[in-house]
């Protein structure tokens, strides 16, 4: 198939990648307001594994070409929309501009996050019987966008056109031999559904923060309570991980969108609101727990932080819950230092230059006289640290764990403070480790 990739987000050029890699003909057509020149420069796709080496093999292989125009682009089977919410009236007009004006056949897909209904307003765009807006919901994680593509658990597509739904599974058929992995459904419960996800997800995770806030009061140690309800097979382990708050382009931005729906529909949703609330005070968490161990005295303190990145593998910071702790720092005159595998020139040009800010390329060289270190991002190279090396770096050997990826009694054991999400374990508490 000939097929045409509009946009300049993940999922744009994820499909751009995988699609071009299986012997479809793939012309993608980034953004006006982030061409490729721009894009091939982004921390966030070059640190997305394998997404960067597959587009420029399939560059080179000639199965992708990179257009710089609409007026480059050749008439397709396929046309790919993966733009940014408030780029939908750009969706709009080129639709109505240039698609609606094709006398051949094809179907659009819907792959952007726009407006629940607005899939169908695509389609009232064109003109033949044979043109036809399909809704197929992104569903990518950053950090293992391309994988999650090639071989996916589902394809969620609203469709009301069996015609149409025929070429999207041909299109996808490479990605769809194990089993069948599509779910099929009209075009607004499938945007609906996406949206209901992240939903879920979110509230499970404010859920299990709120709970770890009972186990800090309670003297509970809150890991025991997540293990208990995860064996249950009506709960299940997923996403039952309290932390300090969630962030990310995507996740965050539906959670709001879907709020919005509630109330412009008149059937507003103290629950979701709650959540919000709930996720917006938990990326306060180190910074109160640092305010707790010093009694409130944390002026002219010095912090490290370990990562920065809404979350392992990228290097994206959009509303990333470090942002909001930093800030809170600040406002007590505290010294932050970050260290973070990719993230640190998304945080660079986020701040600029900062006298309380210092971004540090060494783990360790971050916590050289430090009054605390804390665990922002989950990074793999995190989980393992020298606890013997970090005991004689910290001028104060406080671990503040925003992702209760530590043992805490094993942390002790090195003479360590340690303070988890609902999680706590003082020196001489611990597993003796000498």
């Amino acid at each position: 198939m000939q097929v045409v990739v509009h946009g300049s987000e993940l999922s744009a050029a994820t499909a751009a990648a995988a699609l071009s890699t299986v012997g479809h003909q793939v012309y993608w057509w980034p953004h006006p307001a982030q061409p490729w020149s721009q894009l091939r420069e982004s921390d966030w796709l070059r640190s997305e594994p394998g997404l960067a080496d597959q587009l420029q093999q399939n560059i080179a292989a000639e199965s992708l070409q990179l257009c710089d125009s609409q007026r480059s682009l050749p008439a397709a089977d396929i046309y790919w929309l993966g733009l940014s919410a408030d780029q939908r009236h750009d969706a709009d007009q080129w639709v109505e501009s240039t698609l609606g004006k094709e006398s051949h056949d094809f179907v659009l897909v819907n792959n952007s996050t726009f407006p629940i209904g607005h899939t169908e307003k695509l389609e009232e765009l064109m003109r033949r019987e044979r043109q036809v807006a399909v809704a197929l919901p992104d569903m990518l994680e950053e950090g293992r966008a391309l994988g999650m593509f090639m071989r996916p658990e589902r394809w969620m597509l609203g469709s009301e056109n069996e015609w149409a739904e025929r070429q999207i599974r041909e299109l996808l058929r490479a990605f769809n031999r194990r089993e069948d992995v599509f779910q099929l459904m009209p075009r607004r419960a499938a945007e609906l559904t996406k949206l209901a996800i992240i939903g879920m997800l979110a509230t499970r995770v404010s859920y299990m923060n709120e709970l770890a806030d009972m186990a800090d009061h309670l003297g509970v140690d809150v890991e025991m309570v997540r293990q208990g309800m995860g064996a249950d097979r009506r709960i299940g382990h997923e996403y039952l991980y309290p932390g300090s708050g969630f962030g990310g382009p995507s996740f965050a931005r539906n959670l709001y969108r879907l709020s919005r729906i509630g109330e412009q529909s008149d059937r507003d949703s103290a629950l979701l609101k709650q959540v919000i609330e709930v996720n917006t005070q938990k990326q306060e968490t180190l910074f109160r727990k640092l305010w707790q161990h010093h009694d409130g005295r944390i002026g002219n303190l010095t912090v490290a932080i370990w990562g920065a990145a809404f979350k392992p593998n990228t290097a994206r910071i959009d509303q990333a819950p470090v942002l909001r702790l930093i800030e809170a720092l600040w406002a007590q005159n505290v010294h932050v230092r970050v260290h973070d595998p990719a993230a640190l020139p998304s945080l660079a040009r986020y701040y600029g230059e900062h006298p309380l800010l210092t971004l540090v390329d060494d783990a360790y060289k971050a916590c050289e006289g430090a009054d605390a270190l804390m665990l922002a991002t989950e990074w793999k190279c995190y989980w393992n640290p020298d606890w013997r090396r970090l005991a004689t770096l910290l001028n104060n050997p406080l671990i503040l764990d925003g992702r209760n990826i530590y043992d805490p009694a094993f942390v002790a054991g090195h003479g360590l403070t340690y303070r988890g999400v609902g999680r706590q374990a003082d020196p001489g508490s611990g597993i003796d480790t000498e």
